[in-house]
Protein backbone atom coordinates (compact mmCIF):
# COMPACT_ATOMS: atom_id res chain seq x y z
CA UNK A 1 0.00 0.00 0.00
CA UNK A 2 0.93 3.37 -0.71
CA UNK A 3 -0.22 6.60 -0.41
CA UNK A 4 1.57 9.90 -1.47
CA UNK A 5 0.29 12.60 0.57
CA UNK A 6 1.70 16.47 0.59
CA UNK A 7 3.72 16.25 3.65
CA UNK A 8 4.60 12.42 3.79
CA UNK A 9 4.01 9.15 2.19
CA UNK A 10 1.93 6.18 4.14
CA UNK A 11 3.56 3.39 2.72
CA UNK A 12 3.91 -0.79 3.33
CA UNK A 13 7.00 -1.34 5.79
CA UNK A 14 10.01 -2.66 3.48
CA UNK A 15 13.26 -4.55 4.67
CA UNK A 16 15.37 -1.89 4.15
CA UNK A 17 13.27 0.43 6.52
CA UNK A 18 15.62 -1.20 9.69
CA UNK A 19 18.23 1.82 10.72
CA UNK A 20 15.48 4.32 10.15
CA UNK A 21 13.35 2.28 12.14
CA UNK A 22 15.51 2.43 15.21
CA UNK A 23 16.85 5.71 14.71
CA UNK A 24 13.26 7.28 15.49
CA UNK A 25 11.90 4.70 17.51
CA UNK A 26 14.45 4.54 20.05
CA UNK A 27 12.95 7.41 22.57
CA UNK A 28 11.70 7.75 25.73
CA UNK A 29 9.62 10.80 24.67
CA UNK A 30 8.04 8.51 21.96
CA UNK A 31 7.43 5.30 24.07
CA UNK A 32 5.82 7.43 27.27
CA UNK A 33 2.59 8.02 24.90
CA UNK A 34 2.55 4.63 23.20
CA UNK A 35 1.23 0.65 24.87
CA UNK A 36 4.14 -1.66 26.64
CA UNK A 37 4.44 -3.97 23.27
CA UNK A 38 6.57 -1.02 21.65
CA UNK A 39 9.48 -1.78 23.16
CA UNK A 40 11.91 0.61 24.82
CA UNK A 41 15.18 0.45 24.19
CA UNK A 42 14.42 0.17 20.66
CA UNK A 43 17.00 -2.09 19.10
CA UNK A 44 17.79 -3.36 15.53
CA UNK A 45 16.29 -7.05 16.74
CA UNK A 46 13.35 -4.93 17.46
CA UNK A 47 12.96 -3.45 14.34
CA UNK A 48 14.09 -6.67 12.33
CA UNK A 49 10.84 -8.72 14.33
CA UNK A 50 8.98 -6.02 13.87
CA UNK A 51 9.18 -5.90 10.18
CA UNK A 52 9.43 -9.52 9.34
CA UNK A 53 5.51 -10.03 11.14
CA UNK A 54 4.32 -6.77 9.18
CA UNK A 55 5.47 -8.68 5.67
CA UNK A 56 3.16 -11.54 6.75
CA UNK A 57 0.75 -9.96 8.54
CA UNK A 58 -2.64 -9.86 6.74
CA UNK A 59 -5.17 -7.90 6.14
CA UNK A 60 -2.06 -5.45 5.91
CA UNK A 61 -3.16 -2.81 8.78
CA UNK A 62 0.64 -1.33 9.79
CA UNK A 63 2.29 0.75 7.76
CA UNK A 64 5.12 3.30 7.87
CA UNK A 65 5.50 7.23 7.52
CA UNK A 66 8.05 8.26 5.27
CA UNK A 67 9.29 11.75 4.76
CA UNK A 68 12.07 12.45 2.13
CA UNK A 69 12.53 8.59 1.49
CA UNK A 70 13.05 7.38 5.00
CA UNK A 71 10.38 5.85 7.04
CA UNK A 72 10.25 7.76 10.15
CA UNK A 73 6.73 6.72 12.24
CA UNK A 74 4.03 4.15 12.30
CA UNK A 75 0.84 4.52 11.95
CA UNK A 76 -2.05 1.57 11.25
CA UNK A 77 -5.18 0.23 12.89
CA UNK A 78 -6.68 -2.96 13.91
CA UNK A 79 -10.32 -3.91 12.91
CA UNK A 80 -12.43 -5.19 15.86
CA UNK A 81 -14.48 -8.75 15.15
CA UNK A 82 -17.79 -10.11 16.08
CA UNK A 83 -19.86 -7.19 16.84
CA UNK A 84 -17.72 -4.98 16.88
CA UNK A 85 -16.43 -5.46 13.51
CA UNK A 86 -17.13 -1.82 11.89
CA UNK A 87 -14.63 -0.08 14.28
CA UNK A 88 -11.30 -0.17 14.08
CA UNK A 89 -8.22 1.26 16.69
CA UNK A 90 -5.97 3.92 15.47
CA UNK A 91 -2.67 4.48 16.47
CA UNK A 92 0.59 6.23 15.64
CA UNK A 93 4.28 8.00 16.45
CA UNK A 94 6.43 10.11 14.80
CA UNK A 95 10.27 10.98 14.72
CA UNK A 96 10.78 13.99 17.60
CA UNK A 97 12.14 15.83 14.83
CA UNK A 98 9.23 15.93 12.73
CA UNK A 99 6.43 16.60 15.24
CA UNK A 100 5.11 20.01 15.07
CA UNK A 101 4.85 20.02 11.49
CA UNK A 102 1.30 18.16 10.92
CA UNK A 103 2.55 15.34 9.25
CA UNK A 104 0.93 12.98 11.39
CA UNK A 105 -2.50 14.56 11.47
CA UNK A 106 -2.06 14.49 7.30
CA UNK A 107 -1.40 11.04 7.88
CA UNK A 108 -4.18 10.20 10.03
CA UNK A 109 -7.01 11.47 8.06
CA UNK A 110 -5.18 9.62 4.65
CA UNK A 111 -5.32 6.49 6.70
CA UNK A 112 -8.66 6.80 8.42
CA UNK A 113 -10.08 7.12 4.37
CA UNK A 114 -8.17 3.75 3.56
CA UNK A 115 -9.26 2.12 6.32
CA UNK A 116 -13.26 2.84 6.30
CA UNK A 117 -13.06 2.59 2.38
CA UNK A 118 -10.58 -0.92 2.70
CA UNK A 119 -13.15 -2.45 5.53
CA UNK A 120 -16.45 -1.12 5.82
CA UNK A 121 -15.58 0.42 9.03
CA UNK A 122 -17.95 3.16 10.59
CA UNK A 123 -16.42 3.92 13.37
CA UNK A 124 -12.83 4.92 14.02
CA UNK A 125 -11.37 5.56 17.58
CA UNK A 126 -7.82 6.32 19.62
CA UNK A 127 -7.14 6.19 23.16
CA UNK A 128 -4.10 8.71 23.99
CA UNK A 129 -2.78 8.73 27.57
CA UNK A 130 -4.49 11.50 29.39
CA UNK A 131 -1.12 13.57 29.76
CA UNK A 132 -0.80 13.32 25.97
CA UNK A 133 -2.10 16.88 24.69
CA UNK A 134 -0.09 16.86 21.37
CA UNK A 135 -2.07 13.72 20.41
CA UNK A 136 -5.70 15.10 21.52
CA UNK A 137 -4.39 17.84 18.96
CA UNK A 138 -3.57 15.71 16.04
CA UNK A 139 -7.07 13.84 16.90
CA UNK A 140 -8.97 17.00 17.03
CA UNK A 141 -7.43 18.42 13.74
CA UNK A 142 -8.06 15.23 12.03
CA UNK A 143 -11.98 15.21 12.89
CA UNK A 144 -11.99 13.05 16.23
CA UNK A 145 -13.98 14.00 18.79
CA UNK A 146 -13.25 13.38 22.65
CA UNK A 147 -16.41 11.13 23.76
CA UNK A 148 -15.04 10.03 27.42
CA UNK A 149 -12.16 10.37 29.55
CA UNK A 150 -11.63 6.68 30.99
CA UNK A 151 -10.58 7.35 34.70
CA UNK A 152 -7.59 5.40 36.08
CA UNK A 153 -8.08 2.89 32.87
CA UNK A 154 -4.15 2.48 32.23
CA UNK A 155 -0.89 1.86 33.58
CA UNK A 156 2.68 3.50 31.82
CA UNK A 157 5.90 2.97 33.40
CA UNK A 158 4.56 2.02 36.22
CA UNK A 159 1.81 5.25 36.82
CA UNK A 160 -1.70 4.62 36.60
CA UNK A 161 -3.45 7.22 34.18
CA UNK A 162 -6.08 8.20 32.72
CA UNK A 163 -7.27 7.80 28.48
CA UNK A 164 -8.95 9.72 26.64
CA UNK A 165 -11.60 8.25 23.99
CA UNK A 166 -11.49 10.16 20.87
CA UNK A 167 -13.85 8.93 17.92
CA UNK A 168 -14.35 9.08 14.50
CA UNK A 169 -18.01 8.49 13.36
CA UNK A 170 -18.48 8.02 9.87
CA UNK A 171 -21.82 9.85 8.96
CA UNK A 172 -24.41 7.37 8.18
CA UNK A 173 -25.78 7.67 4.36
CA UNK A 174 -29.25 9.33 3.84
CA UNK A 175 -31.81 7.86 1.43
CA UNK A 176 -32.68 9.54 -1.56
Amino acid sequence: MRLALKSCTVRSWAAGDVASLVRHANNRRIWINLRDRFPYPYEKRDAQAFIKRMSTTQPETMFAIEVDGAAVGGIGFVVHEDVERVSAEVGYWLGEEFWGRGITTEALVALGQYAIARHGLTRLYALPFAYNTASSRVLEKAGYVLEARLRRSAVKDGQITDQLQYAYIVPAETSG
